[in-house]
């Protein structure tokens, strides 16, 4: 088969490498798209070294079709189309033991800590795919790993059917957010980023949503405005980062301030410097500062609101590139931040 692969941090190349064998509890899938993930970039760029370890086919979300099965494999058969939840816990770990498992203190994920999905086949367990009705395109299926983040996220803050929502950070993750929170409550939902393109792309979907670009307004006095100063019932933070704005808050800090008293900030943004925070603003509030990562489970849910046509995956796919071309893919998301979002690698 021919798969992408990083042999030196910065280069991918498309070359033979073998077809992975099928165990007997696992199945052999045919790659028929795979996203690039933000995660992925960080590898791309050695920032995930020493957990990753060259050479690497990196690719965490994609989808295909059943090539092969293992003898012990009752629920899936040739043919069927699949989406791949890439989680592997230990179930040793004491959140494991707790079924807390995106807690797991050994968490590994295929396309990161083992070869992954910028291939033409894989071999997973069958445990970790999900039946895709044919009805969805293959292509919407390598989002269900991304969105998935997104239900998460939504479930650990415990969105509400009438809770108002604040989303600090338009990107892949803000996005898929917003999809969820969509699914779930009927109330005002801000979206806020210093992008305005990305804004605007949200909106073609969602029209009702309150983009707020927070270089050209203060997203508090906004929301506040709007709220008549109640603030929010739920702040997610997608950025993880500081942007250099005049009086503007670290993302984590605005959360806090914008959310009413009793609320929650949940916290999904990846960051390695510290977080400015005034712990009395969270602490008058009797405030709840929950932090989300990956999934658990939510690919059920994620697929059951495809199906129903409540998502609208095409709105996060902005190129799609042959995946012998993956280094060039890499290379476009980084230079034209502004204008891609998900890229899609097909085969």
């Amino acid at each position: 088969m021919k798969a992408a692969v990083i042999e030196k941090y910065g280069t991918i190349t498309w070359k033979e490498k073998v077809t992975p064998e099928v165990k007997d509890n696992e199945v052999l899938i045919k790659i028929t798209h795979a996203s690039i993930c933000g995660s992925d970039q960080h590898i791309f760029k050695g920032e995930f070294h020493p957990r990753t370890r060259l050479p690497l086919i990196p690719g965490h979300e994609f989808s295909g079709i059943i090539s092969e099965t293992g003898k012990n494999v009752k629920n899936l058969k040739p043919g069927e189309h699949v989406a791949v939840d890439p989680i592997i816990w230990c179930g040793k770990c004491v959140a494991c033991q707790r079924g807390q498992y995106p807690a797991c203190s050994s968490l590994k994920l295929v396309g990161i800590d083992l070869d992954g999905g910028f291939a033409e086949y894989i071999s997973v367990d069958e445990s970790m795919c999900y039946k895709l009705n044919p009805t969805i395109p293959l292509k919407n299926g390598a989002l269900v790993e991304l969105l998935a983040i997104g239900f998460h996220a939504s479930n650990r803050a415990g969105i509400k059917n009438n809770d108002t929502i604040a989303i600090w950070g338009a990107g892949k993750v803000g996005q898929c957010i917003l999809q969820a929170a969509y699914t779930k409550t009927k109330n005002s939902i801000f979206l806020i980023d210093v992008l305005e393109k990305r804004l605007q792309h949200a909106c073609k979907g969602y029209p009702d949503i309150i983009p707020i670009n927070s270089r050209k307004e203060d997203p508090l006095d906004k929301i506040k405005y709007i709220t008549s100063g109640r603030g929010v019932d739920i702040a997610f933070e997608a950025v993880g980062h500081a942007v250099d704005i005049h009086k503007r808050y670290h993302p984590v800090r605005g959360c806090i301030q914008a959310i009413r008293g009793a609320g929650k900030v949940c916290v999904l943004g990846l960051a390695n410097e510290p977080t400015p925070l005034v712990m009395k603003e969270l602490i008058w509030k009797e405030a709840q500062l929950i932090a989300s990562r990956v999934s658990h489970g939510e690919f059920k849910q994620v697929i059951e609101n495809m199906e129903s046509g409540k998502l609208k995956p095409e709105l996060l796919i902005t190129s799609e590139i042959p995946m012998n071309k993956t280094q060039e893919a890499f290379r476009l998301l980084e230079d034209d931040m502004e204008n891609q979002l998900k890229v899609i690698l097909n085969i």
